[in-house]
């Protein structure tokens, strides 16, 4: 147990800088950095945070974040567990996934296999712990009509399973924001499905996706919440503020939902571009919109 121990104080990374490992390529440092790759080592490293009195940030893909430009105070840890299990029944498939799994890459290997029903979200740049945590959506499809259960593990190390309902999914939202609850595996529920028809499938929500979002420029996905019956991105775009830009920071010309970094932006220069949107909608439509990027880090 020892030398397991320093083995994983032998991962820390001191003053990594947050930018290498968000989708957004910003942010400040992390005073302590680690990578997990295995349920145990989740425990040993709670355990190490826990008799240092460290505070701890959990990341996965870095695709919904925006790490401010003071970084993070204590123990940053990124969950990579990719394990992966299908346990095929004879009219559906089980599957236990790994929480650091990537979700174009779990999409990839369900097609491999003709099993059916991650192709909305296979576009998504999220692992599939961080599509949880959020209850990620697209075309019409959310991660909570396939979860069984999720696996977790509280801040003494105890692990636990929740299932779909206790996991209180809504819209962009699961227990996981308010709790401090670490999501280890993920059980989904799929069903078989002719491969040709998944792959279709998939290629056109791939296809849309890289039509009408700016998938090639560094951002942290959709930047702004939908409001019910309102189309968020349509109330900026009708504020005339596509390609509106402070600093570094932009609004896709392509989408208006969406923020992004020209190559120099700073944690600063997106949250004045995201107060100034919400500014802007508010006084001419009276509505306050949300941002659906979660920042994390000093302020």
């Amino acid at each position: 147990m020892t030398k397991k121990t320093l083995d994983i104080e032998n991962k820390i990374i001191f003053n990594e800088p947050m930018k290498k490992h968000t989708t957004f390529k910003i942010g400040g440092n992390a005073d302590l950095f680690i990578e997990v790759t295995t349920i145990e080592e989740v425990n040993q490293i709670i355990k190490y945070a826990k008799n240092k009195s460290l505070p701890i940030t959990i990341i996965g893909n870095g695709s919904n974040i925006l790490v401010t430009d003071k970084g993070i105070r204590g123990l940053v840890i990124k969950i990579n567990i990719d394990s992966l299990e299908i346990i095929k029944g004879k009219d559906s498939a089980e599957i236990v996934v790994g929480a650091g799994y990537k979700m174009a890459t779990l999409g990839q290997r369900l097609l491999d296999e003709g099993i059916s029903g991650l192709e909305e979200l296979t576009g998504i740049p999220s692992t599939i712990g961080g599509a949880v945590y959020m209850n990620a959506g697209a075309f019409g499809k959310e991660i909570k009509d396939i979860v069984i259960s999720t696996k977790c593990m509280n801040s003494d190390g105890e692990i636990f399973e929740l299932s779909n309902e206790e996991q209180h999914f809504n819209y962009r939202n699961s227990i996981f924001q308010k709790r401090d609850y670490i999501i280890l595996e993920v059980k989904l529920k799929l069903k078989y499905e002719d491969k040709e028809k998944i792959k279709a499938k998939m290629t056109e929500c791939l296809s849309i996706r890289k039509e009408k979002q700016p998938i090639e420029k560094f951002s942290a996905g959709s930047s702004f919440k939908r409001k019910e019956g309102i189309l968020t991105s349509k109330l900026i775009d009708e504020c005339g503020l596509k390609g509106y830009q402070i600093g570094g920071a932009k609004i896709s010309d392509k989408h208006a939902g969406f923020i992004i970094n020209q190559g120099n932006a700073t944690a600063k220069d997106v949250l004045d571009l995201i107060n100034y949107v919400k500014k802007k909608v508010y006084e001419k439509y009276g509505i306050e919109i949300e941002e659906e990027i979660k920042v994390i880090g000093d302020k």
